[in-house]
């Protein structure tokens, strides 16, 4: 009688166990897998640039052609407000504290300042030809800003937004970006193939580091130890690179092929990886900092161009310049770069691999029921052999 009731439960639990991945398989969603596009969300003419604030909560993208800054809550993925700014809106960044936005009017030769509780502009600051990158120190005390065409870098006191000072380094000065620890600034000059290092206590060129051609963008790892810069060595195949420079000595460590054209660059907040946009490809390439080599390539993109990654690290936001809108991707729980993911994988000198589909999940409401399989089914076997040693 006892065998016949769990043989009974046995059956029971084989018919939940199915019935469970019917459920979580089929008729439950899938959870969204790391390295896709969630969302997009449609905002200006000509998306460039793209600031998230300290706490998370809003995406500043700048819209070149539209003259004005689209505002997104990372929340619902909307756009909440549009700020007119000036002609040609290209980068911009947010105070430590999130009280400002400071963007580059390309057009205009100046920068606006944005106070991002009420999202009025509040001044504007007058700087030199084409300003184009804009960087804002830890203590959040001075931004520094680009001129591309002409006037080298001016340093704006945030206190009083007035400029400085005015630092002289390579031809046309693209982007910045400053240590965490406050002390340099690093700056591409892209008709110079260099990057000029500025210390910030004394706003000199400490040193200057030739690169290959075009260097356009650059990104610096949370800890400081790198940067991530990314060139246009081929201007007519529009082939380009990564040069990861150690800020130590000053010198490029290795160079990482990835995409087409001028891209963009941001690392995630635990310093693990570097998410490249490729303009040609229409791509995102995911970069392991341990390896520096190609995890993921990130496809379902529109020419796009800047990049920026939540404080959290959970999403990448990337303005698409070619559909005038921002792609949201999932980048939560990316595969740890100490046992490299089973996706291609390319060397510093190979191109873009394409991440491998991944299997679903296990559904959590299957376990139950085969636990309670197992179970009934070690039971039935017990009782047999007991049965066999009576007789």
């Amino acid at each position: 009688m006892r065998a016949k009731i769990w043989k009974l439960l046995g059956l029971l639990s084989i018919a939940i166990f199915i019935i469970s991945l019917f459920w979580g398989f089929v008729l439950l969603p899938q959870p969204v897998r790391a390295q896709t596009v969630t969302t997009t969300i449609t905002v200006g003419s000509s998306p460039c640039a793209v600031a998230i604030t300290p706490n998370g909560d809003y995406a500043y993208v700048t819209d070149f052609y539209s003259n004005s800054v689209s505002v997104i809550s990372t929340a619902t993925n909307t756009v909440t407000t549009t700020i007119t700014v000036g002609a040609t809106a290209d980068d911009v960044a947010i105070t430590p504290n999130g009280d400002y936005a400071y963007v580059t009017i390309y057009g205009e030769n100046f920068v606006s300042v944005i106070n991002t509780a009420t999202n009025n502009v509040t001044t504007t600051i007058p700087v030199g030809t084409n300003p184009d990158g804009v960087a804002i120190t830890p203590n959040g005390d001075y931004a520094y800003v680009t001129n591309e065409g002409g006037g080298g870098v001016s340093v704006i006191s945030t206190a009083t937004n007035n400029v400085t000072t005015t630092i002289t380094v390579g031809s046309s000065p693209c982007a910045v970006a400053i240590t965490p620890n406050g002390d340099y600034a690093y700056v591409t000059n892209l008709a110079s193939d260099s990057v000029s290092v500025i210390s910030t206590a004394t706003n000199n060129v400490t040193t200057t580091i030739p690169l290959a051609s075009y260097p356009a963008t650059l990104t610096i790892t949370p800890n400081g130890d790198y940067a991530y810069v990314t060139n246009a060595t081929d201007t007519i195949l529009g082939t380009t690179s990564v040069s990861v420079i150690n800020t130590t000595t000053n010198n490029v460590t290795t160079t990482i092929t990835v995409g087409g054209y001028y891209s963009g660059a941001a690392i995630t907040p635990n310093g693990d990886y570097a998410y490249v946009t490729n303009y040609d490809d229409n791509t995102v390439s995911v970069i392991s900092t341990a390896t520096n080599t190609i995890t993921a390539t990130v496809t379902g993109l529109n020419s796009p161009w800047g990049v920026a990654i939540t404080p959290n690290g959970e999403y990448a936001y990337v303005a698409n310049e070619g559909s005038n809108s921002v792609s949201v991707i999932n980048i939560a729980a990316p595969v740890s770069t100490s046992t490299p993911p089973p996706v291609s994988t390319a060397s510093s000198t190979t191109s873009s691999p394409t991440s491998t589909p991944k299997i679903p999940e296990f559904p959590a409401t299957a376990i139950l029921p085969l636990l309670l399989c197992v179970f009934s089914v070690a039971a039935v076997l017990r009782h047999r052999k007991t049965n066999t040693l009576r007789q």
